[in-house]
């Protein structure tokens, strides 16, 4: 009897996005504080309302993640197309590094007298 019984497949069966996955995470991690510069007219924005301190802290934070998400899937999956998910991947991770060390760099260089 249970044999009998077929499985409906889902009503969102898609394509399996989890190749990308790490690909996007590195990049929107990559691509965070470079996207959040540009958010300075929403801070603006945001800061001549009367939105609480924290609530506007969220909208901000919030907003930038999910411009480094959307702006990451898009340069992974143009990136995957042209190289290869795992090839993506590996860029993704050099560029967040990248970043990283050139962060830390210019925080030495400031520290400097």
């Amino acid at each position: 009897m249970l044999g009998s019984i077929r499985k409906k497949p889902l009503p969102f069966d898609g394509p399996d996005w989890t190749p990308f996955l790490p690909g996007i995470a590195l990049w929107a991690l990559a691509l965070y504080v470079p996207l959040s510069k540009p958010l300075e007219r929403l801070e603006q924005a945001l800061a001549e309302g009367s939105m609480l301190e924290a609530i506007r802290g969220v909208v901000l934070t919030s907003s930038s993640l999910l411009l480094a998400l959307a702006i990451g899937t898009v340069v992974d999956l143009l990136l995957s197309w042209g190289l290869g998910p795992s090839w993506a991947s590996s860029l993704g991770l050099l560029v967040a590094g990248w970043g990283l060390f050139f962060s830390l760099a210019s925080r030495a260089k400031e520290d400097q007298p």
